[in-house]
């Protein structure tokens, strides 16, 4: 399956490159180029990461650093956009 469609990556190229000691997205992208363009796979990317043991995601860790992340699920709520004064 493709992962990055801008880039024909798949699965399997990620994978190998997390096998190679990429642990984070901008290290996968440097070795395969994917999420270098639209940017639409990171999340998956991520994803793969944290199912080979990386660490979790950054704005994962600031959503919950500032409450914004459900203790029980992991969750993140929808931010309210702030209304101009």
């Amino acid at each position: 399956m493709y992962v990055c469609m801008c880039h024909a990556v798949t699965e399997d190229q990620v994978k190998k490159q997390i096998e190679n000691g990429a642990d984070t997205p901008r290290r996968i992208a440097k070795g395969c180029k994917a999420g270098t363009d639209c940017g639409s796979c990171v999340r998956r990317i991520q994803a793969l990461l944290g199912e080979h043991g990386a660490r979790p995601c950054p704005t994962a860790r600031l959503a919950a650093k500032l409450g914004l992340a459900e203790p029980e699920t992991g969750l993140v709520e929808a931010v309210r956009p702030l209304r101009a004064a």
